[in-house]
């Protein structure tokens, strides 16, 4: 059977969900967003660069990650589709970024620059409201985030990124998980066995084998 397209999420209407959007504003964006299309493993940013462009995930998969001083990835972002993607510190004081952003899964992006997102604010009270609302979502994800590596346990932590990405295993390595979570790749292999047997055992008591007389 052939697979179905997978429906596009759309940038204005997600925009427009966050705080709601004049038609002036609308057709502003609609001629300036640039849109492209970039294949899995494409750098869209890289240590020293300064990020230009804010990225809306029309779909597909990324990650934001850097590397510490021992050689090793930390990933300390997944995006998929419907988010908005970002070097956080370097696009808002557009200074060089310490991180890459790489395309896990071959992905369509739209973008709009740090000067279009500045000019929106100064013509457009609601782009101000729009670009206040967008800020604090990312540091509330940055704080929750922090929170979270410290506070809950291994499981539970895989269990909440499973919530928010339940495909994540299909888009990215055991590896990048693993590194995501804070843990190693043995302890998140212990974490999936149990939580696979723990399946099981549920399906099992849900659907007991007959017993005939």
């Amino acid at each position: 059977m052939q697979k179905q397209p997978t429906e596009e999420a759309d940038l204005l209407e997600t925009l427009s969900f966050i705080a709601p959007l004049p038609a002036p504003l609308q057709q502003r964006v609609n001629q300036e967003v640039v849109t492209e299309s970039f294949n899995r493993k494409h750098l869209l940013l890289r240590p020293g660069e300064t990020a230009r462009r804010l990225y809306f995930i029309r779909s597909g998969f990324l990650r934001a990650y850097f590397i510490d001083e021992n050689g090793k990835e930390c990933n300390t972002w997944f995006m998929g589709k419907g988010d908005l993607m970002i070097s956080v510190y370097s696009f808002f004081t557009q200074k060089p970024a310490y991180e890459y952003i790489e395309v896990l899964q071959d992905c369509k992006l739209q973008s709009i620059s740090w000067q279009q997102l500045n000019a929106y604010y100064a013509d457009f009270p609601q782009g101000n409201l729009l670009g206040r609302i967008v800020t604090q979502k990312y540091y509330i994800m940055s704080e929750e985030r922090a929170i979270f590596l410290r506070t809950q346990t291994p499981t539970l932590r895989y269990e909440k990124l499973l919530e928010q990405h339940p495909d994540i295993e299909q888009q990215t390595s055991q590896t990048n998980i693993a590194s995501y979570l804070g843990i190693s790749r043995e302890t998140l292999s212990r974490i999936r066995r149990k939580k696979l047997r723990m399946c099981h055992q549920t399906q099992n008591d849900q659907n007991p084998t007959p017993v005939f007389n």
